[in-house]
């Protein structure tokens, strides 16, 4: 089989409707309808990619895709009837990576999923080969009061621990370890996602200012902030 899909639905008619085209396409596909069983389902199957409902008994989609984003940075596309835009803005700030309305067409979707997948996939073997070919560069920087540890993926502000999701953290420890230096949104998420995030650069926005939340503190005085440039993008400027 090739690869894993995780749907995660409550409507079995829309899982035979998928799984019928997915597996006719050469994907393996897998499901679950139960929201507080889908966590556990991921762990347990380790997909390539997730179609996430939002409507879900027992923790819905939301949710569902917050606890999976603690853990691992897997493609997930959410697929829903709600029709309202603070829907799609919610899941993509949750770090959904693409979002289909219902009814949506087979077709479409199946596009999506493969796109999704070869930019991952493209994504990865870019970074495998800089991997390669690049000399080491460190896992680890540090500022005062800051440090944001890439091996470990823990972020520590003035020597306590701040949680951040792995996107949160990779685009900050991106910036910070290229000072002064500013980024469009764009170049952002191809560094950091490895591609154009379907044309979604509000993630960046959204992103940025959950990690400033966290690490930035008004009665702080830092020799390091993460700085908007206006019409160009962003960079983490030390002093």
């Amino acid at each position: 089989m090739g690869k894993k899909v995780l749907v995660i639905d409550d409507d079995a008619d829309i899982i035979e409707l998928e799984k019928l085209y997915f597996e006719k396409e050469g994907y393996e596909v897998v499901s679950c309808m139960q929201g507080d069983k889908a966590v556990a389902t991921f762990n347990v199957t380790k997909p390539d990619i997730i179609i996430l409902d939002l409507m879900l008994p027992g923790m819905d989609g939301n949710d569902v895709c917050r606890e999976i984003r603690r853990v691992s940075d897997v493609p997930i596309i959410m697929l829903t009837a709600r029709t309202d835009t603070l829907d799609r803005v919610v899941g993509l700030e949750l770090g959904a990576d693409d979002y289909v309305p219902k009814p949506f067409e087979p077709k479409e979707l199946l596009a999506r999923v493969k796109a999704v997948l070869r930019r991952t996939d493209k994504a990865q073997a870019v970074t495998e080969q800089v991997q390669t070919d690049a000399a080491p560069k460190p896992d680890v920087v540090t500022f005062p009061g800051l440090s944001v540890d890439k091996v470990k993926y823990v972020v520590t502000v003035d020597g306590e621990e701040v949680y951040m999701p792995p996107k949160e953290l990779e685009l900050l420890f991106f910036l910070a370890s290229n000072p002064n230096r500013v980024y469009s949104r764009e170049q952002l998420l191809e560094n950091v996602w490895g591609y154009d995030f379907f044309g979604e650069s509000r993630t960046v926005d959204v992103h940025i200012k959950r990690i400033r939340e966290k690490i930035e503190t008004p009665e702080a005085n830092r020799d390091w902030c993460i700085r908007t440039v206006w019409s160009r993008g962003y960079k983490f400027e030390t002093k």
